[in-house]
């Protein structure tokens, strides 16, 4: 399989389609009165669950890019405190740091420059690759619980 052909499958994955949820499904017409909504027996919110991601991804590409780049602290850096975002300006604003970032990530790997192969100088053996195929696989479990969660509260479409 050539690079290029490896290349063209991480951005199927990140991009979402195909077996995968596009992002925008899983957030589209969610009512901003249950984007901190909570179902029993699950831990977290629509709103918890975005920042989650948001904060995640953000993590992963600037560990890619950026050497000095400290990630938040583990478990509980990665996990907002509050349940519901504090207005909707909140929310937008988290929906279009993580469409950022993921472009940033697209970006990162559909450059021809970037080695997927080649170790991060400051990691421990990662590689773009890697790095690429994690965010791409959070993303999909995390909206599957979104998914799950819409459907618990009674919005999610079949589309």
């Amino acid at each position: 399989m050539s690079d290029q052909s490896v290349r063209e499958h991480v951005l199927d994955l990140l991009k979402g389609g195909g077996a995968h949820l596009h992002f925008e499904q899983a957030i589209a017409d969610l009512p901003e009165e249950l984007r901190g909504a909570k179902v029993d027996g699950v831990p977290h919110t629509p709103w918890r669950l975005l920042e989650h991601m948001r904060i995640c991804q953000w993590d992963i590409l600037e560990f890619c890019r950026n050497s000095d780049h400290v990630s938040p602290e583990f478990p509980d850096g990665y996990w907002p405190k509050e349940d519901a975002p504090s207005d909707s300006a909140s929310w937008d604003q988290s929906v279009q740091h993580f469409r950022d970032d993921l472009q940033a990530m697209i970006d990162l790997v559909a450059n021809p420059d970037t080695d997927l192969f080649a170790p991060i100088r400051h990691g421990d053996g990662q590689t773009i690759l890697r790095e690429a195929l994690l965010v791409a696989d959070h993303n999909a479990y995390h909206l599957g619980q979104l998914v799950f969660l819409r459907r618990c509260l009674g919005v999610w479409d079949e589309r």
